[in-house]
């Protein structure tokens, strides 16, 4: 009667031991950290929309996945800690295609995170496509997103494309129009780049197309040391409404030219910067009204605790639109690493493309085509923030104020 009972006991106490083992060989193999690496720019004219909307989302999901001690790898069994390769591309299209390459090539880390910019993005894309790397790129949108991702699958896109923002404008402006509260003529501007040419080709056809005349249209270098000459053709232009798809540095520019020179269109839309906090805090009360490209609802569950702990962390407040996508990114890739069990580029990959939609802090993300679906694409700053205006049928979007309060 106790000879089943023993064997029962010695076959329980093996299999305990070959768990054991199994859990151990597992530990032995598990790399002693998750090496994440970028090409950023550190310096050089891309460094402040780098400094605010990529790089301290990049600190802080270092940070808090450290801090919980890693992702958990299941082909491991434990969790992973993440180790940064960190490059300075000094906003150098050559140079950050060949540190890329470098990370994937030489340093073979497990991911790489997206430069900054438009440009960049896709000047990197076939590096990643030839590597396998998944490229989660936030700041960048093109008016072929989708041909793009069927050349390199290994590419996602976050931001709308330049139709989409266009749509967004649209909505507002036909309503002031119809109003009666503007006339039917813009002026628009773009930043001699490739956001400002993808942009400004996106979106002109748009416009037109909502009866809208451009009676001014021009490109302005990338780097420009003044944009005086460009406020004043804007001012004489009889246009209501003044658009510029700008980088930070100029859209600071224009905003504080356009102060020095009594220029007060009804409508005041400047594009990459016009969210960041450096924005509202240099022109403080000035701000009201202004409308940007982007947007965000600070309601959405995670939002608050996410802007109280960037500034902890990194001593950045993060920007009212691709900051929170930047993180977003992140956490997509976490649980998709984690999903997928692996650290296999080909399987997180495929798991990015196939596990969403994925909960973050701007809200569910499905990335089932690569392409992030409908999202904000006017902004405005209200009473020191800036928030979400349209698509006007999202949630937590806010009516627009009008008229922008003279400078």
């Amino acid at each position: 009667m106790n000879r089943p009972i023993k064997h029962l006991a010695v076959a329980a106490a093996a299999a305990l031991t070959a768990a054991f083992t199994a859990a151990a060989a597992l530990a032995a193999d598990a790399p002693k950290s998750i090496r994440v690496g970028y090409a950023i720019s550190l310096s050089g004219v891309n460094a402040q929309g780098a400094a605010v909307t990529t790089l301290p989302g990049y600190k802080l999901w270092v940070h808090d996945v450290n801090e919980k001690g890693g992702i958990m790898v299941k082909e491991f069994g434990k969790r992973i800690p993440i180790e940064v390769t960190e490059y300075d591309d000094t906003s150098n299209a050559e140079t950050v295609v060949r540190l890329t390459e470098r990370l994937m090539s030489q340093d073979k880390v497990d991911f790489v995170l997206p430069p900054w910019s438009t440009g960049f993005n896709i000047a990197v894309a076939p590096v990643y496509a030839r590597y396998g790397y998944p490229q989660l790129a936030v700041t960048a949108n093109a008016n072929d997103e989708a041909d793009l991702v069927k050349q390199m699958p290994t590419l996602f896109f976050f931001l709308n494309q330049p139709a989409n923002f266009g749509a967004a404008l649209v909505e507002v402006l036909n309503k002031l129009k119809a109003d009666g509260k503007i006339n039917n003529k813009i002026v628009l501007m773009s930043v001699g780049d490739q956001f400002g040419a993808e942009a400004s080709s996106g979106v002109a056809p748009v416009l037109k197309q909502a009866g809208f005349d451009i009676v001014v249209q021009k490109s302005y270098p990338l780097g420009a040391a003044d944009l005086t000459n460009e406020i004043k053709e804007a001012k004489a232009s009889g246009a209501d409404s003044f658009i510029a798809y700008s980088y930070p540095p100029d859209t600071f520019m224009l905003t504080g030219t356009a102060i020095t020179q009594g220029y007060n269109p009804k409508v005041f839309y400047t594009a990459v910067g016009t969210a960041f906090a450096e924005y509202g805090g240099n022109f403080k009360d000035k701000v009201q009204g202004v409308l940007g490209i982007g947007g965000w609802n600070p309601a959405l569950p995670g939002a608050e605790d996410f802007v109280k702990r960037q500034i902890a962390v990194t001593g950045h407040a993060p920007d009212g639109w691709a900051s929170p996508v930047t993180y977003a990114s992140l956490q997509i890739l976490e649980q998709a690493i984690e999903k997928a069990g692996t650290l296999n580029r080909k399987k997180v990959l495929d798991t990015i493309a196939s596990g969403g939609p994925w909960p973050t802090i701007v809200g569910p993300v499905d990335l089932t085509d690569h392409i992030r679906g409908r999202q904000w694409g006017v902004g405005q700053w209200q009473n020191g923030q800036f928030v979400g205006v349209s698509p006007s049928d999202l949630a937590g979007a806010k009516p627009i104020v009008f008229p922008k309060p003279a400078w």
